[in-house]
């Protein structure tokens, strides 16, 4: 069950954008966290406001929280059950001011908190607070600067400093250079650090995982009805977060890596047939420096998508209703490669738009984690309703 609403306000302060969300899943967990009939549901509350305060000023508050109720042996619950309920809080003040024609400075400050009550992973809660700013430069319509810089304080006033900067220069209208390099910081997550049961054991000692990254490309625009790209990347983390083990019979148990690096190209082409239908092309490639397991087993880090593709159209049908298909075919690292066919078609205007989207149509069996298998086809069939629309 997924329920959802949006709301609008305007007023003299401003617009006020409201959101509330409701989201109930119970499913089975067959096999997910190892040879186990596993059972699960979870549910989660969300509730946003972001608000104006005037022209150049913005105000968000969201507040989120879920509950997970974990059954290993869904024929035994005596045996392991675990119940938590996790709380996040997060609001921040954002600014934006037009120094210079082609200048502008943008900063802030945010709080987050979250707290877990939990049978298993025990009650622990913690907070953060950061401060950023940045600037970004435009010069002569073919130039563009950007610098930024946020400072993050967490577990007994550790702080962490993460700067980016990028730039971008038209060669001509159609041809674009882009390049960036920026640090990316992640805390542990309550599971990584307290979590445990019979194939799974967290780690209190894990450090912050934090990296680089480093991008360049070029961007090709020769009209309005074609658009490419082509971007080489590369991304170098410290401390990064895995479950590892070193054998079938062992359990998952989360470390740091020291350090991983994975380097990759991405390519892509959008292009517009005729009126209304367009077709989308999109290839990457990526590649992780494996000699870093030393032997061991990678739950997550080392099971990712080598080479994926895409290839997706849409069209419009009439004035009222458009439909949309996609293939996607992926080859995870050393393991075969699949392909997933989705379907959508829906009404586009009007009050009442329903819509019907089957997903893996041709029902392809693949493992995004080893041992689990995707649910093959589905369908969904839904009604959009607009209440209302301010022209």
């Amino acid at each position: 069950l997924s329920i959802a609403s949006d709301s609008i306000l305007r007023s003299r302060l401003g617009v006020s954008h409201i959101t509330l969300a409701l989201n109930d899943r119970p499913f089975g967990a067959n096999n997910f966290y190892g040879n186990y009939n596993s059972w699960e549901r979870t549910k989660s509350w969300f509730a946003s406001l972001r608000q104006d305060l005037g022209k150049n000023t913005e105000f968000s508050f969201a507040y989120r929280r879920h509950t997970d109720l974990f059954v290993l042996f869904r024929d035994r619950p005596q045996v392991y059950t675990n119940r938590h309920a996790v709380e996040s809080f997060q609001s921040s003040v954002r600014r934006r001011d037009q120094i210079g024609r082609n200048v502008s400075l943008f900063y802030g400050a945010e709080v987050l908190t979250d707290s877990i009550v939990s049978n298993n992973l025990g009650n622990h809660g913690r907070a953060r607070e950061a401060a950023y700013g940045g600037i970004d430069v435009r010069a002569l319509g073919r130039f563009s600067f950007t610098a930024s810089a946020r400072e993050e304080m967490f577990r007994n006033f550790q702080t962490k400093f993460s700067p980016g900067v990028s730039a971008g220069f038209w060669l001509s209208p159609a041809w674009k250079l882009r390049a960036s390099a920026s640090r990316a910081f992640r805390l542990p997550t309550f599971t990584d650090l307290y979590y445990k049961d019979p194939a799974n054991v967290g780690n209190p000692l894990l450090k912050p995982e934090s990296a680089w990254g480093y991008e360049g490309g070029v961007d090709f625009h020769p009209s309005n009805k074609l658009r490419a790209d082509f971007t080489v990347f590369q991304r170098r983390e410290t401390n990064g977060i895995d479950f590892v083990r070193t054998n079938p019979t062992d359990l998952w148990r989360a470390i740091n890596f020291q350090a991983l690096n994975f380097t990759g190209f991405e390519a892509g082409a959008k292009l517009e047939l005729v009126r209304g239908q367009v077709v989308d092309f999109r290839y990457t490639l990526l590649d992780g420096a494996q000699n870093v397991l030393n032997g061991q087993q990678s739950k997550y880090v080392f099971n990712y998508a080598h080479h994926s593709g895409l290839i997706a159209w849409q069209s419009a049908v009439g004035k009222q209703a458009a439909v949309r298909t996609r293939v996607g075919v992926v080859e995870r690292y050393g393991r075969d490669p699949y392909a997933v066919l989705d379907i959508f078609a829906g009404r586009t205007i009007g009050t009442i738009r329903p819509f019907l989207h089957v997903g893996n149509l041709t029902d392809a069996y693949y493992e995004e984690v080893f041992g689990v298998p995707v649910p093959g086809r589905s369908a969904v069939i839904g009604v959009e309703w607009v209440v209302f629309r301010r022209k």
